[in-house]
């Protein structure tokens, strides 16, 4: 019981913010009308019961104005009340069932409008989805949580939390028709009132207690389908995202192979599923079958020992299935139930794991805004996910317009200082006071958006606070002339373009934004020497008053900068002039 309400607690806790919103009053209210809407389907089955014993009369009886009434207008029965026609109830039932699933629809969208809004404000929120990404710990298959599981979750919540409310008010409403058609029964000489209702109770709970036991391995599969499917769906994206440098390898025979594999993960979880919905659907279909028969069978003994007419044996077990089906609506929902148990346990390890890496947002290297004009790092020490200590001790100072290159061996942990000069690194300590003014971090491979290619340059800005000509001589500058016609075109441009020329593009980007502070992190080692050296030498013409902090291996790259470092040994310690870089 306390997996249970553990279980609920979760989904509450998914649910709740949304209820309490901003947008609360609005979403109370379409609920309540849809809650309404249901009620009236629930009141218009139970009119339709008495429909059915007046029908089912007239029938026997032989009394077709009552059957024609009954079929169109509506018909005053001996008793002196009035039975609208069954033209006029379903008119009216069709009208509310539409209007009933468009609202609930309406309340689905805007519910996933602002749950999906909010999980990614706090997936990006201070770098949380950066450092889910660095760690064990972090959920899978982020986007898949964020696009599929918060579909299924709101549509699953309303739909199973609508269906069990009409349950229950189908319940309590045809539990007394159900009580007042049914006479009492003798059973070992003490009679017992109303007992078609506990002949149903105990139908149902038996039917339930058997779906659980049968079909509750349907909650952990369910779970890993998504998660294998997910799995799957990546390494497709992959594969497109990495064409050019699979098909230099001539690697698809290991892309195939790796491909198939995650596919036969998915194949073999759903043959899982496959075979554990067969054994439910055989106890579900049974159960099903024999309800349809069931309240006959229980209610022909009046009918036959004259106690009761047609009418009222038909109105008997109509209401007799519906409360029995009320009972049972956790047996016919089971598989919805299992689903939506395992899509809130997704979601709910998503928010854990975000909740995790933004409150971890304090720790590493305390990033703040210096007191000074100038960027200074003292103290750091940078570490690895796994551990591995990268810096010790590491102190760096840069003065405002100063050029500094950092240089070491691979894996001393200059990009590592790189990131965590950012702000974005949360593995170490140490402390990192960030200057006034604009900075632009320019990494070794572009970050390049989807869109046009002004939106690509102009990035981070918005594209409308750059003109095209400023784009344009941007562009020029950098060596990228030919693009200049293509500024509204929108294109996959991390694919249309080589690493030299991604390159290229980034600092056509610093020379837009014109930073005050300008890093970069082997932002032209795709280039080759000759085309690194003129946009350094463009960059320091253009951008004369910047600070520029590089990180760089070629040796022609130091004549740029003022002064030279070198990261080794978990420290920074200058470089003098006739020392040499490598």
């Amino acid at each position: 019981m306390r997996g249970l309400l553990s279980f609920l607690g979760d989904a509450w806790a998914l649910a709740r913010p949304y209820w309490n919103s901003e947008e609360k009053w609005k979403a109370r209210g379409l609920l309540a009308v849809i809650i309404l809407l249901n009620l009236a389907l629930v009141g218009m089955n139970v009119l339709l019961t008495y429909w059915q014993a007046s029908f089912y009369d007239a029938l026997q009886e032989k009394d077709f104005t009552a059957f024609s009434q009954l079929l169109l207008w509506g018909h005053r029965r001996e008793d002196g009340s009035f039975m609208p026609g069954f033209s006029i109830v379903a008119a009216l039932f069709i009208v509310v069932a539409v209007y009933q699933l468009y609202l609930n629809q309406a309340l689905q969208i805007r519910w996933r409008r602002w749950l999906v809004g909010h999980m990614l404000h706090d997936w990006l929120d201070r770098h949380a989805y950066y450092r889910m990404g660095l760690t064990e710990g972090g959920a899978d298959n982020p986007d898949q949580r964020i696009a599929d599981d918060t579909r299924l979750y709101v549509s699953s919540t309303l739909n199973l939390g609508l269906g069990l409310m009409s349950a229950v008010v189908t319940l309590i409403s045809f539990i007394f028709v159900l009580w007042g058609l049914s006479g009492p029964m003798s059973v070992f000489g003490i009679n017992i009132p109303g007992y078609l209702v506990w002949v149903a109770l105990i139908y149902s709970v038996l039917g339930t207690w058997l779906a659980h036991l049968i079909g509750r391995k349907l909650i952990r599969l369910n779970f890993n389908q998504q998660r294998v499917e997910a799995d799957f769906r990546f390494s497709l994206v992959r594969v497109r995202e990495n064409m050019e440098g699979i098909a230099l390898h001539g690697g698809e025979p290991q892309e195939e192979a790796g491909l198939r594999e995650r596919f036969a993960a998915v194949m073999q979880n759903w043959w899982a599923i496959m075979t554990a919905t067969k054994q439910l659907t055989f106890f579900t279909a049974g159960f099903g079958q024999v309800a349809v028969i069931f309240p006959f069978i229980v209610a022909a003994p009046a009918y036959f020992a004259g106690q009761v007419a047609l009418g009222a044996l038909v109105q008997t077990t109509r209401a007799f299935g519906e409360v029995q089906g009320a009972m049972s609506w956790a047996v016919t929902a089971y598989d919805d139930l299992a689903a939506w148990r395992a899509t809130v346990e997704r979601l709910t390890g998503f928010h854990f794991a975000m909740v995790a890496a933004r409150a971890a947002a304090e720790e590493g290297p305390r990033v703040a805004p210096g007191a000074e004009d100038a960027l200074s790092a003292e103290r750091l020490r940078l570490a690895l996910p796994n551990g591995r200590v990268l810096t010790e001790d590491a102190s760096l100072r840069v003065a405002p317009g100063e050029a500094v290159l950092i240089t070491g061996a691979s894996g001393s942990g200059k990009s590592t200082l790189f990131r965590a000069l950012a702000g974005i690194w949360p593995f170490g300590s140490g402390d990192i006071q960030q200057p006034r003014g604009e900075v632009l971090f320019l990494p070794q491979r572009p970050y390049i958006p989807l869109g046009t290619l002004k939106r690509a340059v102009c990035y981070p800005h918005d594209p409308a606070a750059h003109s095209n000509a400023e784009v344009a001589a941007a562009l020029e500058k950098a060596g990228l002339d030919a693009l200049v016609p293509r500024l509204e075109e929108v294109d996959a441009w991390d694919r249309r373009l080589s690493g030299g020329e991604q390159q290229r593009l980034a600092v056509a980007r610093a020379l837009l934004v014109k930073p005050r502070w300008l890093f970069l992190d082997e932002a032209t080692a795709s280039l080759d020497p000759a085309a690194e050296r003129t946009l350094y030498t463009t960059l320091r013409r253009e951008l004369p008053q910047a600070a520029i902090l590089s990180i760089a291996h070629r040796p022609a790259v130091a004549e740029f900068h003022d002064r030279v470092l070198r990261l080794a040994d978990g420290k920074l310690a200058p470089v003098q002039p006739q020392e040499s870089l490598a």
